[in-house]
């Protein structure tokens, strides 16, 4: 079994979590700092938050734009 990196754990986290903050709406992910006491201190809990995120992101633009009726 290979071993992860937990510096390029942090990095991926990062990376989505900017790409969160920049194309999400305000709101679906809360702070770093937030995280920490709403999940935990830990990698799986950033990732927790994240993933949260984006359900809540999908969420929201499903409701905007609902499906046309069949015809």
């Amino acid at each position: 079994m290979a071993t992860v990196d937990i510096t390029e754990c942090r990095a991926a986290l990062a990376l989505i979590r900017g790409t969160i903050e920049e194309n999400c709406p305000p709101g679906v992910l809360p702070s770093e700092e937030m995280v920490n006491g709403l999940y935990g201190p830990e990698l799986i809990h950033e990732a927790e938050a994240l993933a949260t995120a984006i359900v809540a992101t999908v969420d929201k633009l499903t409701l905007r734009c609902p499906t046309a009726p069949p015809g």
